[in-house]
């Protein structure tokens, strides 16, 4: 058989695939075979031969997605908003109804696979928490933040949202997921990012309802 002569079609195609089944049955329910069956006569072969697993497809199919939609880049760009106020617009759009958040939430079982667990830690902590530190930095600037730690409060705030507020890794039920959320406005107030307001208290609340 003669080698593929694009093999980056290969991979967004596996990719593309791979997202529309985990979308549409779940991730656990998504086997290799369901994917293979789906990419036009390529083999598991041709799969195996660029990915290890469907595991691996999902660890690159959140980075793509991440970074397809990044919130950084997006609030980077508006001029109109300072630092505190792009640093609740990540919150917000993090909530939003989008591909990637779906894909996130599939995500959460394979927060008990410690190998994924570690590519998780070391993204938020080489990605998201730089980017949280560069608002947090622009807001001090800006004035619409008070801390003396900026470093410090990012990797704080990384690892309140995206791991603290994760049920697999710190499991909840809806009533304690609400008791969190209140207790994250006051521990994000009192490090000088009042980044949760009532306004956004009421969607993060509504969130959580919705997913149980």
């Amino acid at each position: 058989m003669p080698r593929n002569k694009y093999p980056e079609e290969t991979v967004e195609k596996i990719l593309d695939v791979s997202l529309k089944l985990f979308l549409e049955k779940g991730y656990e329910n998504t086997t290799v075979l369901d994917i293979v069956d789906h990419l036009g006569g390529l083999t598991r072969g041709a799969f195996y031969h660029h990915f290890k697993s469907k595991e691996e497809v999902m660890s690159v199919l959140s980075e793509r997605l991440f970074y397809e939609n990044n919130p950084f880049e997006k609030v980077k760009r508006n001029q109109d908003l300072n630092g505190l106020q792009k640093l609740k617009k990540i919150i917000e759009d993090s909530m939003e109804d989008t591909a990637y958040r779906k894909i996130s939430i599939e995500n959460i079982p394979l927060l008990d696979n410690p190998k994924f667990l570690a590519e998780q830690i070391e993204s938020n902590r080489d990605i998201v928490m730089p980017a949280f530190q560069e608002l947090i930095e622009e807001g001090i600037q800006d004035g619409s933040i008070h801390t003396d730690y900026p470093k410090q409060t990012a990797e704080i705030l990384t690892f309140l949202v995206n791991f603290w507020m994760i049920p697999s890794v710190f499991p909840y039920e809806e009533e304690e997921g609400i008791l969190r959320i209140k207790l994250l406005r006051q521990v994000t107030d009192s490090m000088g990012i009042p980044i949760i307001d009532d306004e956004l208290m009421e969607q993060m609340e509504k969130v959580l309802s919705d997913s149980k």
